[in-house]
């Protein structure tokens, strides 16, 4: 009797991840939303269960294979027509219908985007109790609420389809939904935290079991959660696009022209709108993550910010990292620290206003790891990439020397700081030369003296310009933000005069459609 006790020899044991994954926790008996799912989830379970405890593991890891992700149909409008129709068509007037008909389908895809992310992750993460409701909430956002919108222009644009497969006009029907598309302000301005918080989730096991497992499915096509909720944002940015290859391909006399001149200025005003507010939010976001170790160091540039012009990492000559924020009108340097399993950013020094900041750009090898000067270390402690700011008052007595990752993030870096600190140094500069005497060409022809000390104080007054090295075509720095800057400037303790000069030259750069 002792033998039946005994475990088979070649019994398989199962593995605890095998035991607390998502398969195991979906009952046989499946309804509702998650139906479908379980089914797909099951699958893999049973690809490995259902051999037998002998097999070869060879075999039984072959079998496990994902399967293939689920292509979408790419059919061209054009192929979808007979040989007769598509002769008696131009070759403009094809073109345009294809643009036309790439809309359309991409609204399609859109809608069944938004419908599998609350029908695969969202219902069946709530069911299994992964996520709290209102972490879900917090994550998916009012994602529902966009499909009966697609729908509206879809069935629009069916409606304007001829039996021939071929459409008139969509000049009107774009001009009329277009501005509805400011119901994704809200959405899009929350996608930072939402983002942070998924992030966070993604620790947990079962949530990171979950996801994986719907990676693995046909389904996702190969995306993870996150761009299936990035989808809307990239769909918004392609509008642009699409209206402007219509309008490429639209003839001259056609009546669609002006039409849809009026609908590319329309969703450009949208995305500008969409991408102030996302911009003011996620200024907000960062301002509320940090700590302050003396009151000192807080200042009401900072809790006034609306429009956060660069952020990221960077090294100080130690070689401690450190988060980096230019605020639209104060540069604050922070150590990222963990409170709670959350990010914070911990304010390191005196922030240092924008009018009141300089900036040197170094030479590689000027400056060594260690904040010793060329010569004191051999060639390989030379470092790459670096730049100083301090106070315009040596008083405070702070100049960072900061190290970026490449070149490439250095002059992002540079360029960005110029343009924030480039009204102060002008007006600055012209303010000193207008306060200089004028001297008429007769007196400084008899009186060489005069005329020398005219020069030195105006080559006194713009040295401070010189020194920055400003550069008119200097690029914006969005590239280093995973969002994207925001147009609203509000200045404190600054003339009007700068605030005026400041605000024009930052709407100027701010109103690159990127949302």
């Amino acid at each position: 009797s002792l033998l039946y006790l005994q475990e088979p020899s070649n019994k398989r044991v199962r593995p605890l991840a095998r035991v607390t994954s998502l398969a195991n926790l979906i009952s046989p008996v499946r309804n509702g939303a998650v139906r479908r799912f379980g089914q797909t989830i099951q699958s893999f379970a049973l690809r490995s269960d259902s051999k037998s405890p002998g097999c070869p593991q060879k075999s039984c890891s072959r079998s496990a294979a994902p399967t293939p992700p689920k292509r979408r149909n790419s059919v061209l409008w054009s192929e979808m027509l007979d040989v007769n129709m598509k002769e008696s068509l131009s070759t403009k007037e094809i073109k345009r219908q294809e643009a036309i008909y790439e809309m359309s389908r991409g609204e399609q895809d859109l809608i069944e985007d938004l419908k599998l992310a609350r029908k695969a992750y969202h219902d069946p993460m709530l069911k299994l109790s992964i996520m709290s409701e209102e972490e879900l909430t917090h994550i998916f956002g009012d994602l529902d609420s966009y499909i009966p919108l697609h729908e509206d222009l879809l069935a629009s644009l069916g409606e304007a389809t001829k039996p021939d497969g071929t459409v008139e006009q969509i000049g009107p029907i774009l001009v009329k939904w277009l501005p509805r598309l400011h119901a994704y302000k809200g959405y899009c301005s929350n996608q930072l935290a939402a983002k942070a918080l998924l992030d966070q989730k993604k620790q947990d096991r079962r949530v990171q079991d979950f996801l994986q497992r719907c990676l693995e499915s046909p389904f996702s096509r190969k995306l993870d959660l996150w761009s299936f909720l990035d989808i809307p944002r990239s769909r918004l940015v392609k509008y642009p696009l699409l209206l402007k290859e219509i309008l490429r391909h639209t003839p001259k006399d056609h009546p669609d022209i002006q039409i849809l001149e009026e609908a590319i200025s329309i969703i450009q005003g949208v995305l500008s709108d969409i991408n102030l507010k996302k911009g003011e939010s996620e200024c907000q976001y960062y301002i509320d993550k940090l700590e302050y170790l003396d009151e000192k160091q807080k200042d009401p540039r900072i809790e006034g910010s609306k429009a956060l012009l660069c952020h990221g990492e960077l090294k100080n000559k130690n070689g401690h990292k450190l988060y980096v924020f230019l605020f639209q009108d104060i540069l604050v340097l922070t150590r990222p620290v963990t409170r709670n399993e959350r990010q914070a950013y911990q304010v390191y020094r005196q922030p240092i206003p924008v009018q009141e900041l300089l900036l040197e750009d170094l030479q590689d090898g000027d400056v060594k790891m260690g904040g010793s000067f060329r010569g004191a270390f051999g060639n390989s402690d030379k470092a790459k990439n670096i730049f100083r700011v301090r106070f315009q008052d040596p008083s405070p007595g702070q100049s960072h020397t900061l190290q970026a990752n490449d070149v490439f993030h250095k002059q992002q870096w540079v360029n960005c700081i110029r343009t924030a600190i480039a009204p102060f140094q002008r007006t600055a500069a012209a303010a000193e030369l207008k306060e200089l005497p004028e001297l008429s060409e007769e007196s400084e022809e008899n009186n060489p003296a005069a005329s020398n000390i005219k020069a030195q104080k105006r080559q006194s007054a713009m040295s401070g310009i010189t020194e920055m090295e400003l550069d008119e075509s200097t690029a914006e720095c969005g590239s280093i933000l995973d969002s994207e800057e925001a147009k609203g400037v509000k200045t404190h303790r600054t003339p009007s005069g700068h605030r005026k000069t400041r605000e024009k030259q930052l709407s100027g750069k701010q109103k690159e459609t990127l949302v």
